[in-house]
This record gives structure tokens, sequence and C-alpha cells, in this order.
């Protein structure tokens, strides 16, 4: 059984919505749910979205998730750059 604990969700990413989505693709080919927070701000008023900062799309996983997920978002965020 999982605790809940290990179910909050955590950030692992901010950005644009094309960026966000991209990144939840990976995370879900790697067995990882992921969800949007923000998303209606990054899809309405894409040009006030600024990756990490205000307007962003923020991707979230479970706690338990975390650790893999972050390993996932610092290789896209290498290929971002």
């Amino acid at each position: 059984m999982t605790q809940d604990s290990e179910l909050n969700p955590v950030e692992v990413f901010a950005g644009t919505s094309w960026e966000a989505g991209m990144l939840i693709s990976l995370l879900a080919d790697n067995e990882i749910d992921a969800y949007f927070n923000d998303e209606i701000v990054g899809t309405v008023a894409p040009w006030v979205a600024v990756p990490g900062g205000a307007g962003a799309v923020k991707v979230v996983v479970a706690t338990k998730d975390y650790e893999k997920a972050m390993e996932i978002v610092a290789k896209f965020d290498a290929t971002l750059q």
C-alpha cells in the first residue's frame, strides 16, 4: 500500500506549454504519471509564459517518482539549451 506522503505532488519543471507537453510525454514513456499545473495561463497567453517564471506551465509528479523524474528532466533541459 502506498502512503499518502508518497503521492503528494511535487513540481519538477516549469516552462512553456510546448515544453511541458513534451516533458509529460517523456515521463509517460518512462511510466511516470505527470500532470500540468497552471496550464490555462500558458495556453491562453503563451507570450506571458516565461520558462520557470511568470505564467509558466508547471509539470508535477508524485513524490515517489521525484528522483526518476528529475533525471529525465535534466536530460530534457540539456536538449533545450
